[in-house]
């Protein structure tokens, strides 16, 4: 089975390995000055999973993901990584945000750098980013400029610094939202080649429910049920058949319609 895009199957380097962690979302709520944005969210996520995060804006998808790097904490539950309490800014995560954020005065090589453990020796930090590059096929860009790549490569660069460490879960926030439509495509396969090279457990938040289902295990999503204030898990969709995914599969087309339609959208029309 083949994509719409066909990329290049990657192949992992030897010396990258990874250990892909547990996360489980315990009762967790999140308030910001008195007004509740989560409550009771309760969730597994198993080691070497994607898992896509879908629900209209402002429901607290990137707040329920920062909660797992330590970014933010919750005003009630935990968040736990392999059975451990996540408590302050969390090393077993890394993670990818919309905008690259890149530094625009240093190469792509020394981006990529920037995201390897502390006290890692020069030769084997130049090994692991030589071979980064290679899986995220930038090796002959190495050396240039943010200003000098597309916006596909910028953000390829992104991955590549959030796999340096080689993360036990790897957080996306809206990776390839900023992007164009072909290029986005072209996104969503390299990241599946990535995954199946280097098998961490991902958490990715998306408004592109077809990004979703082409991505993702199990989807869920986050709505306000009861028109009630805060937002919470309504509804938790296991995706069927290997990937990579025929786009415009019938079952996929189902389960298109079920998640627009929990997401207060005409399917008709989209």
């Amino acid at each position: 089975m083949t994509s719409t895009l066909d990329h290049p199957t990657l192949v992992a380097p030897t010396s990258v390995s990874s250990t892909a962690l547990r996360v489980t979302f315990q009762g967790v709520g999140r308030s910001f000055d008195g007004r509740e944005v989560l409550r009771d969210v309760d969730l597994e996520v198993t080691p070497g999973e994607v898992v896509a995060i879908l629900g209209p804006s402002g429901c607290g998808k990137s707040t329920l993901l920062r909660s797992v790097s330590g970014l933010d904490q919750p005003s009630a539950g935990r968040v736990l990584i392999d059975g451990t309490a996540v408590n302050g800014l969390d090393t077993r995560c890394a993670v990818a945000f919309q905008e690259p954020r890149l530094l625009p005065w240093q190469s792509v090589a020394r981006n990529v750098s920037l995201g390897l453990p502390r006290g890692t020796d020069r030769a084997s930090g130049s090994a692991r980013v030589a071979e980064l590059l290679e899986l995220v096929e930038l090796d002959a860009h190495r050396d240039l400029r943010p200003r000098e790549i597309s916006g596909g490569m910028a953000q390829r660069t992104s991955l590549a610094r959030a796999l340096a460490r080689r993360p036990g879960v790897l957080l996306l926030d809206e990776p390839f939202g900023a992007l164009d439509a072909l290029t986005r495509l072209k996104m969503q396969d390299l990241l599946l080649d990535i995954h199946g090279a280097y098998p961490t457990t991902v958490l990715l938040v998306t408004h592109d429910v077809d990004e979703a289902l082409q991505l993702a295990d199990r989807i869920v999503v986050l709505g306000r049920p009861d028109d009630a204030t805060a937002a919470t898990v309504t509804q938790l969709l296991t995706v069927q058949g290997a990937r990579p995914r025929i786009r415009n599969d019938e079952a996929l087309g189902r389960m298109r319609s079920s998640l627009l339609a929990s997401l207060g959208v005409d399917a008709h029309r989209h």
